[in-house]
């Protein structure tokens, strides 16, 4: 009886260890991640895109930019609309960068490998191993 609720206990102990040391993904955590990095990115020259039923981030970015590990440059140029990558709608309006141009700046270069590290992070912990691992490619070729 003694192992079974010491077993108990262990198993216990663990999840709340596991639970302190996990962070919540939520909006506030993007806007932490936007805060950082959207100064240096360039938006001269952006542009618009208004979502559509069944559009995705992704989907986006790989249709403007040939790519989807872009998306969380829209995002960024996007903050005042877009909180979170699953939580877009119909009828967002949307900043599409002019990627080369930020891509031939060095501090928008750097906020651009900043935003696309981070997410890479949230894609990971939210289970998304195979898109976090694209992101972090992607981040390191610039």
């Amino acid at each position: 009886m003694k192992k079974i609720v010491l077993a108990v206990m262990v198993i216990f102990v663990m999840l709340i260890v596991s639970c302190a040391t996990t962070g919540e993904i939520n909006d506030d955590t993007f806007r932490r991640i936007y805060s950082r990095y959207s100064n240096d990115l360039i938006l001269d020259g952006a542009a618009r895109y208004t979502v559509r039923s069944g559009d995705t981030l992704a989907n986006i970015s790989r249709a403007l930019y040939q790519d989807p590990f872009y998306y969380p440059v829209i995002m960024l140029a996007s903050r005042d609309v877009v909180a979170d990558p699953d939580k877009i709608e119909p009828g967002m309006i949307l900043t599409i960068p002019d990627l080369e141009r930020n891509k031939a700046n060095a501090r928008a270069r750097a906020a651009m490998k900043g935003v696309i590290t981070d997410c890479a992070q949230i894609e990971e912990d939210r289970g998304r191993s195979a898109t976090a691992q694209g992101l972090r490619n992607h981040a390191n070729s610039l």
